[in-house]
């Protein structure tokens, strides 16, 4: 049992290391430089009044409804998530469950929203769809995904983050330590600006 916990930590650390970024023309960018992009264009965009906006399903989705509240609460920003029941029920009982992020993008997303989708899978078709209505809109996407290369969520953001993995766990928890990073470095951000010189 010893030995299957030291591999399993191992493993995943290996699959963090090996988490690969891309740009909206597919050109791979070094992980640092890809979270400070998405850093930088979340506070530019955040600064100008433009909010965040989370999807995710099922484990994706607690990432999403976890982000949305600390990008809110710890980094001062403008977040939402459309994981509430009744707008779930409701949506995939009315149009179909490949509309329920597509349908709520359409009505509340303004232009030069940021829109972060998150799927282990990369194939969600509710999630693709979902950016898809954000780019109509005018949002900047930060696509995160897992398992196969050639996922069709991969190529859709302007940012692209892909953890090499097929396991469930090291990919949400890669999702969520991506996300974290991300909202952690804003507040300190913050938080030095605050400092006296």
């Amino acid at each position: 049992m010893e030995k299957d916990i030291e591999n399993y930590f191992s493993e995943f650390k290996n699959t963090l290391s090996k988490i690969q970024v891309a740009d909206g023309n597919n050109k791979a960018i070094d992980l640092i430089n890809g979270l400070e992009a998405a850093i930088n264009l979340i506070i530019s965009q955040t600064s100008k009044g433009n909010k965040i906006i989370f999807i995710g399903n099922g484990g994706s989705a607690s990432i999403a409804s976890h982000q949305a509240i600390d990008f809110f609460k710890n980094g001062g920003m403008r977040a939402i998530c459309f994981n509430d029941s009744s707008l779930l029920t409701c949506l995939s009982n009315d149009f179909g469950y490949q509309y329920i992020f597509e349908k709520p993008i359409e009505m509340f997303a303004d232009n030069g929203d940021v829109l972060v989708a998150i799927s282990s899978s990369g194939k969600s078709e509710n999630i693709v769809r979902g950016v898809d209505a954000g780019r109509k809109t005018g949002c900047h996407i930060i696509t995160m995904s897992g398992f196969k290369p050639n996922n069709p969520l991969r190529s859709k953001g302007k940012l692209n983050f892909y953890v090499p993995s097929d396991s469930y766990g090291y990919v949400e928890i890669a999702h969520l330590i991506l996300c974290h990073s991300m909202v952690d470095m804003i507040v300190a951000g913050k938080q030095m600006k605050l400092q006296p010189a």
